[in-house]
């Protein structure tokens, strides 16, 4: 390191740490530290010791470990409580992601504190502007996936349950090459419809609940419905599929958390595992296999994720927007449609229900932080991802030629029985089951930690002092509602 770099001070940089910490007037709630390039690591010392079961994330530039300087005085190593990591300059923003999403607890966004060290800001510039970009735009998705887990975390397990209790039919699938299109609900997926109706004959669809009204107005149908959204209103978005007996014929890729009306019960289920210990003891003790896709806070994310594992051929993305286009923030028709016209009148007509929809969704800024999460992954994605329709912001270079491609793959009629098999299973006592199994591990020392970070934030969102005992008459009694 060269030393005239002034990161520190030349005379007493245990003082200086000291006196930046006491300038930042932390909380005592704070329980994790997220340090930006903190050089030789002089506040770790100080912030260790105020805080002495905190967290402590070190996200550095360059190599600090050789440096004769760098002694377990000012940088204790080896304290469990303080992870480091090297991110170079040019890292992508998904190994950052990745990495704080391993490491960072969960808990509410307020007991978080990112510290940076502005000297390095001086020095690093670019780098470090990078890095910390980087770091916000985790924490706004987390603080976005926070919020809804406290309102909703509950449903997802007492759905978790319910939906155990509908499984009668497995779908077991074989990798293909065949083409991919899935279909989200944004406006732009009007302008791709009639080519998907052309082609559906020659594509696997896997389509988002909320866009199954839109593909069966336009005689489009779908091979797969994809639900992972936990929350009541889903439900508007499956009913049309009921009613259009689309829900008989596609197979239903599901994350078990999801809201599933009881028709589900005689259909085919893709279990997809979000991979909490929780909900994988559980699927182990019944025997259900699944398709480990970690939660994203959106259905498109594990829809993507979803067509890639399922065909190594070229996929296409269609009414993935992530923006509002005027007034209009979804494709039509929609199933929320019947609830706007209903609720209107010479007071509020549909306009102004769009107007006010609209603007909500643009200053509450879900989709600005869903974008940049999609945004992050193009350069870890294979290159085969493309998009189909106009008006689509995501991804800027768009191949439409390939989606009509008239090679000998995509001219050939797709045969479902080829790549996937339902099997028929016996759901017996599955909720009881589940719920014994879950139990019994919650008092096992192995998982015991992990199952309570993991269940506490959602069945006692923001409690801090909730027992075992407690927990397990939770589990027990959500798994009877």
């Amino acid at each position: 390191m060269d030393t005239g770099a002034h990161l520190h001070s030349r005379y007493n940089p245990q003082a200086e740490a000291r006196r930046y910490i006491d300038s930042l007037n932390l909380k005592e709630t704070t329980n994790c530290f997220i340090l930006i390039e903190p050089g030789l690591g002089y506040i770790i010392p100080v912030l260790q010791e105020r805080f002495k079961t905190g967290k402590i994330i070190v996200l550095h530039i360059v190599n600090f470990s050789h440096d004769k300087e760098n002694t377990a005085s000012n940088f204790n190593s080896g304290n469990l409580n303080v992870i480091r990591q090297i991110f170079p300059p040019d890292t992508d923003s998904k190994k950052v992601q990745k990495f704080l999403e391993t490491h960072i607890p969960q808990t509410g966004i307020d007991c978080i504190r990112v510290i940076d060290w502005r000297p390095s800001l001086n020095y690093y510039k670019e780098a470090y502007l990078n890095l910390l970009t980087h770091v916000v735009e985790f924490l706004k998705r987390a603080d976005a996936e926070s919020r809804t887990t406290a309102a909703f975390g509950k449903r997802w397990v007492r759905n978790f349950f319910r939906n155990i209790a509908y499984i009668n039919k497995i779908v077991l699938y074989r990798q293909s090459k065949i083409p991919v299109i899935i279909t989200g609900s944004g406006p732009s997926l009007e302008s791709a419809l009639p080519l998907i109706s052309k082609v559906q004959t020659h594509h696997l669809i896997i389509a988002t609940s909320s866009s199954v009204t839109a593909l069966s107005h336009n005689s489009v149908i779908p091979d797969i419905i994809i639900e992972t959204d936990g929350g009541p209103w889903a439900l508007w978005h499956i009913y049309p599929a009921i009613r259009n007996k689309l829900i008989y014929s596609a197979l239903h890729a599901v994350n078990l958390c999801a809201a599933l009306p009881s028709q589900c019960i005689n259909t085919p289920f893709l279990i997809l595992n979000d991979g909490s210990l929780w909900q994988s003891i559980i699927l182990h003790e019944l025997s259900i296999p699944s398709i480990m896709i970690p939660q994203k806070g959106t259905v498109s994310a594990a829809a993507a994720e979803l067509a890639m594992i399922l065909s190594s051929g070229n996929i296409f993305l269609s009414g993935m927007d992530f923006s509002v286009n005027d007034i209009r923030t979804h494709v039509r028709p929609y199933g929320f449609d019947s609830l706007f016209f209903s609720r209107a009148n010479r007071f509020g007509p549909v306009y102004s229900q769009a107007y006010s929809r609209s603007t909500l969704l643009k200053q509450g800024r879900s989709l600005d932080i869903y974008a940049s999460w999609f945004k992050s992954q193009l350069d870890s994605w294979p290159k085969r991802i493309f998009t189909a329709g106009q008006g689509n912001k995501i991804f800027e270079k768009t191949n439409m030629s390939m989606f009509s491609d008239n090679t000998q793959d995509t001219r050939k009629t797709k045969n479902m029985e080829m790549f996937f098999n339902c099997v028929n299973i016996e759901n017996a006592r599955f909720r009881e089951k589940g719920a014994k199994a879950l139990i019994k591990a919650l008092k096992n020392p192995e998982y015991s930690e992990k199952i309570k970070q993991e269940l506490l934030p959602l069945l006692f969102p923001g409690d801090d002092c909730v027992t075992e005992k407690t927990l397990e008459n939770a589990i027990h009694e959500i798994s009877h509602e």
